[in-house]
């Protein structure tokens, strides 16, 4: 399955970071840029599954921009939710009439905006949102929290479960062990990254029987990640 591309078009460094983390962890690929000008050009170049743009930007405004997305006729359903300090019903309203698809105002809550990133994803391009994840003879169901290996359902704890539906997400990436712990258990949660090693132990126990191959890689120094060839054959 294609993994969603999202362009985040922001000036506050700090949110930037914070959104290209969370939307990363969610599984999504992410690029970035701080001005309103670049993002234009970074559009004609080539167009994203979905625009996260901010109202306020230098350069070329948010809200210009967004009127600019909707005259292309390549560009011109691309799906876009504008960030704004303005809470206004008008300006909302003025925002909307622009073209964007969704507003969300700041100081947002951030899995709110994965949410609604997600429902827009879903209604925009169904297909890359499934509920359904698939990795070689691996199948993971978000909707039933069930796991089949070659048509034989395998039991995961609810931890073990996470875990392999993180590294599903991104086939072939290495995620280090705090990546793992922050996306998995979660920033506010301390585990050991020790911890980390004993559920991959589990997880690898569950879903290699016999002579199966291993689909997790170990990356000595680094972390875990799906392995890409197990994905591709």
């Amino acid at each position: 399955m294609q993994v969603p591309r999202i362009l985040v078009v922001e000036d506050e460094e700090p949110l930037t970071l914070l959104l290209r983390y969370n939307l990363e962890a969610e599984g999504y690929s992410v690029d970035t840029v701080g001005r309103g000008d670049d993002a234009e050009l970074r559009l004609l170049e080539e167009a994203p599954d979905l625009l996260v743009l901010d109202w306020m930007l230098p350069g070329l405004s948010g809200i210009e921009l967004c009127r600019r997305i909707r005259m292309r006729e390549a560009t011109a359903k691309l799906p876009v939710i504008m960030l704004t300090a303005r809470g206004e019903e008008d300006e909302r309203i003025r925002g909307l009439a622009t073209g964007a698809d969704d507003y969300v105002v700041k100081p947002f809550s951030v899995p709110e905006l994965m949410a609604r990133v997600k429902a827009l994803l879903r209604r925009t391009r169904p297909e890359m949102v499934a509920d359904k994840l698939a990795a070689g003879d691996l199948e993971l169901d978000r909707g039933t929290f069930r796991v089949f290996r070659g048509g034989r359902e395998i039991h995961l704890g609810p931890t073990e479960f996470r875990l392999l539906e993180f590294l599903m997400r991104s086939p072939g990436r290495v995620f280090t062990r705090e990546q793992l712990l922050n996306g998995v258990w979660g920033r506010d949660v301390y585990v050991d990254e020790r911890t980390v090693d004993v559920h991959v132990g589990r997880l690898r126990k569950a879903i290699n029987r016999g002579r199966m191959r291993d689909p997790i890689r170990t990356v000595r120094g680094a972390g875990y990640a799906l392995n890409e060839q197990f994905v591709t054959t």
